[in-house]
């Protein structure tokens, strides 16, 4: 998905930067970048991330770097922040989100026949380029990222380096969330308030959907007034976010501890120990043991020093490699078992099915999985959640195609739990995982569990409702 961090100081900022860039390492993209005004212009650095730390990356970097307002990016695939100059002006600027109509507005751009892209990577058109062409059309920076919004298909919040500070802007909707911090003598923005505690921030205030504020050394001021309508991304709660990180004010891992406590509120399974799939599922298991008043194990240890996170490789057969290796399991706390999972979630499940099989063959009697959400049914229209080509690659949907064929398009009664279709496909993703038992988490459970109104959360994801 992706993340931004940027700091405005009275004194240099730079090692703020790099650590609270840092801290966004957790959204496991492939691209980090930096980029600082020393008030001579603006000095950038891009690395690829995919095999090695931000940190390790950048710390020489950072040696180099000076001045007193800069940008930070960890970027899903593209080159982030760029250098733009343009008759508003030299900036820099970094985006998080998705454009899901990027040919159909490069076209449009390209009727003018005074406009060119030359950030390529793979063929395909940096998307934060194509951002700053569109804001380039209007008169404002304030004007362009309202353009922006108008123009796009997806979602897109944005933060720009200008000459005398920095302006963030959250995405129309809100789906992901910005929020400002202060310090004496610094402010700061960032996607994640974990980046916040330990460099001595606290936080401000969260920005409305399409908020803009402008970052200056003598703080925040609000340059375009939110918007009424907010669709923050549900999906953070349950996986995507960090677990020190608060969204519009709710703390991930108490969201997650609440996730687990539904999940053993609506289940009578006998087993003799809860876990969690680690890491995300590991809140969703503590809950649901404590709730549930069972042993919380881990049978499954993640070896974090040199594995990264499995679905940062594009290949797939090196997303399973990773996800087998990164799991070491313990046969003294499988071997007769009955063990009960946590998971944030079945995507498409592969690496799901591979995991389960080695429970079984260090001795496991049953394996029971509780995911903290409900069966994902529609591939995200708003943020880079994952690039598979087709939501055919979903459990869910290869669990319909089975039962009803591969053209079958009503879903609606496959995404209401308690059904007679939801539970013949449950069932089959059950028999798919060689699964004992399989019991999703309910929509209206994970909405309470949030704390948010559901008309304030995207749940499209889960039940095909979105705002476009």
């Amino acid at each position: 998905m992706g993340g931004f961090f940027g700091v405005v100081g009275q004194s240099d900022i730079v090692e703020d930067l790099f650590y609270g860039t840092d801290y966004h390492s957790h959204l496991g993209t492939k691209r980090g970048g930096l980029a600082v005004g020393n008030g001579k212009g603006i000095v950038r650095y891009i690395h690829n991330i995919e095999n090695a730390q931000f940190r390790s990356k950048f710390g020489e970097d950072v040696g180099k770097l000076s001045g007193t307002r800069g940008i930070g990016v960890i970027s899903d695939f593209e080159d982030q922040p760029l250098l733009i100059r343009s008759h508003l002006g030299n900036f820099s600027i970094a985006t998080v989100g998705v454009i899901k109509n990027i040919d159909e507005l490069v076209a449009r751009a390209f009727k003018g026949k005074c406009l060119h892209f030359s950030e390529m990577r793979g063929g395909e058109i940096n998307p934060t380029e194509l951002v700053a062409a569109i804001i380039d059309q209007k008169d404002t920076f304030e004007d362009g990222i309202r353009h922006v919004g108008e123009m796009i298909k997806g979602s897109c919040s944005i933060l720009i380096l200008t000459e005398d500070g920095v302006l963030a802007a959250r995405d129309r909707y809100g789906r992901t969330p910005v929020v400002l911090a202060r310090k004496p003598g610094a402010f700061a923005v960032s996607l994640e308030t974990c980046a916040f505690p330990n460099l001595g921030f606290e936080v401000d205030r969260f920005l409305g959907p399409g908020e803009i504020v402008r970052i200056s050394p003598d703080g925040f001021e609000t340059v375009v007034p939110p918007g009424d309508r907010l669709q923050i991304c549900s999906f953070l709660w349950v996986y995507y976010g960090y677990p020190a990180s608060d969204y519009e004010g709710i703390n991930t891992e108490n969201v997650r501890n609440r996730c687990g406590a539904f999940l053993a509120r609506n289940d009578a399974v006998k087993v003799d120990l809860v876990a969690g799939i680690p890491d995300s599922g590991i809140g969703h298991g503590l809950g649901y043991a404590s709730e549930a008043r069972l042993p919380f194990r881990r049978p499954f240890v993640k070896y974090t020093p040199t594995w990264a996170r499995s679905f940062m490789p594009q290949n797939q057969d090196v997303r399973d490699q990773v996800a087998r290796m990164k799991l070491i399991p313990i046969r003294e706390i499988i071997q007769g078992k009955r063990l009960l999972f946590c998971e944030d979630s079945i995507v498409r499940g592969t690496q799901l099915k591979d995991t389960i099989q080695r429970l079984y063959d260090f001795g496991a009697v049953e394996v029971h999985m509780r995911p903290a959400c409900p069966p994902l049914a529609f591939g995200c229209k708003y943020l880079n959640f994952s690039r598979s080509r087709s939501e055919l690659d979903l459990a869910a949907r290869r669990a319909i195609a089975a039962l009803e064929g591969p053209d079958y398009r009503d879903f609606a009664e496959y995404a209401k739990s308690g059904s007679a279709k939801y539970a013949a496909m449950v069932e089959w993703i059950c028999r798919t995982l060689s699964l004992t038992t399989l019991r999703y988490q309910r929509l209206e459970d994970l909405v309470t569990a949030i704390g948010l109104p559901k008309e304030k959360l995207c749940t499209y994801c889960w039940d095909g409702v979105g705002t476009d």
